[in-house]
């Protein structure tokens, strides 16, 4: 191989390894920092506002030139989205507020099962195979385990789960209905679409916040935060936004399925920050068992629909090519 090629190849393969080397750590970040933000600043609006505010900042001063929209229509679509997003923001601070991470990544893990359903009614559904149907069972079995040792004390955490895997579903349908190709998408750039889930994020959620008297609540809790408050409060506001920018940048550089397998492994990671590093949560065997059952039912579905998804962009390039006209 040419000394110039070599170089290419390995500057490609670096950026790959950074990339998704700097996604890994935004997202890992982001979860235990928001674990610990919000144990420092339990007014948790005015937290996901911090957040959400720091990320419109920086997008509008180190992106203005990647922001494109298309047309005021398009915009006004996208706003369907917002009351989603901020909405998985808000019920993923208060879910790990009331449950340790395990529970949380554990009962995640379940949104395909609603998902898969909705998708049905779309322009383009995905085909169901056996192997989708197999690993979602898996998935309920490794749950089923989790929640047979389960203290009640837990519950009320697994409800905000429950609510924020409906938020986040109808995040994911509605980026994926206005994004992907193959269905109905808008003319807006990524950076766009992150600058406009979390401007048009914040009103909703402002209004909450006003409903929950956090507005007042708010100068005592920033008196009682502690050094390490500041920190976590600080960090949480900035990974957030390194996540925004991370995840884009990862899946450019690696296929959909290769992504979804990274997602998962990140949270065997997280059990086991939670479980042997922080230790927040004590898991009994059986709990760790269904957690890593329901992680690695998540990796199956992700490579059983990244197949059925290439499989389908396969034969649309198929049916679309124009068939060659021999010579005479």
């Amino acid at each position: 191989m040419p000394g110039a090629a070599r170089y290419h190849v390995e500057k490609d393969r670096s950026e790959v390894v950074f990339g998704v080397g700097s996604w890994m750590v935004c997202s890992i970040g982001m979860l235990v920092f928001n674990k610990l933000a919000v144990s420092a600043f339990p007014v948790e609006c005015m937290l996901v506002a911090m957040q959400m505010s720091v990320t419109v900042i920086l997008m509008l001063t180190c992106c203005w030139s990647s922001l494109h929209i298309g047309s005021i229509r398009d915009a006004l679509r996208w706003s369907m989205v917002a009351p989603f997003y901020s909405g998985m923001l808000l019920t993923s601070i208060l879910a790990l507020k009331h449950a340790p991470m395990t529970l949380v990544i554990t009962f995640r893990v379940l949104s395909p099962l609603v998902s898969l359903g909705i998708e049905r009614f779309y322009p383009n559904p995905l085909r169901i195979t056996p192997m989708l149907f197999f690993s979602i069972g898996v998935m309920l079995l490794g749950t089923a385990l989790y929640t047979f040792q389960m203290p009640n004390t837990e519950w009320t955490g697994v409800q905000w789960v429950l609510l924020n895997n409906f938020f986040a579903i109808g995040d994911r349908l509605l980026q994926r209905l206005m994004l992907a190709k193959d269905q109905n998408p808008v003319d807006i750039s990524k950076t766009a679409v992150s600058l406009l889930n979390n401007l048009e994020g914040l009103v909703p959620l402002l209004i909450v916040a006003w409903c929950k008297h956090e507005f007042s609540a708010t100068p005592a809790a920033i008196d009682a935060l502690t050094p390490s408050g500041w920190f976590y409060v600080i960090s949480s506001c900035f990974v957030g936004t390194g996540i925004s920018y991370t995840g884009i940048w990862a899946q450019s550089l690696i296929s959909a399925t290769s992504f979804l397998v990274l997602v998962n492994t990140n949270k065997f990671l997280i059990i086991f920050l939670e479980a042997f590093v922080l230790k927040h949560k004590v898991v009994t065997r059986l709990q760790a068992l269904g957690a890593l059952v329901t992680v690695c039912a998540g990796v199956l579905y992700g490579r059983a629909r990244g197949a059925i998804e290439e499989e389908e962009k396969k034969r649309t390039i198929t049916e679309t090519t124009p068939l060659s006209v021999g010579r005479a």
